[in-house]
């Protein structure tokens, strides 16, 4: 279970490291303002909790000696990321914020970070499905 925490762990912050650098960027680029709408605490939990929430459904897994079922829980997740990205796509946003309109295409692509930056440090915490027994 360490392993897999540590690995939740790690990618819930470097994904909110990352969601963080891009909330800046984006804003600063388009001289905007969201962080009454999606703050740096949001970005930062939501990324820490969906990691560890992926870093628990896998050592379900290898508690249950079930490691060749990681094919479906990482489609599980994909699917998850995709459907999260409603929420953004249906936020009413306060009348006072300007180009609301570009709000989406500031959450949407931090909803997918922590996953995307979870399946890439996978092979540096769990050995291969091959290898299993």
């Amino acid at each position: 279970m360490n392993k897999n925490i540590h690995h939740g762990l790690i990618a819930g912050g470097v994904s909110a490291v990352a969601g963080i650098g891009y909330s800046t960027l984006y804003q600063s680029l388009l001289f905007l303002d969201f962080s009454t709408v999606l703050s740096y605490t949001s970005i930062t939990t939501g990324s820490m909790l969906s990691c560890l929430i992926m870093a628990i459904s896998y050592w379900s897994l290898d508690k249950l000696n079930k490691a060749k079922f990681r094919g479906i829980v990482n489609f599980v997740i994909v699917l998850f990321s995709f459907f999260t990205i409603l929420i953004p796509l249906s936020t009413s946003l306060p009348l006072d914020i300007e180009f609301p309109e570009l709000f989406p295409g500031l959450a949407i692509p931090i909803h997918f970070f922590p996953a995307l930056i979870f399946f890439g440090l996978t092979p540096f915490y769990n050995k291969s499905i091959s290898h299993a027994q």
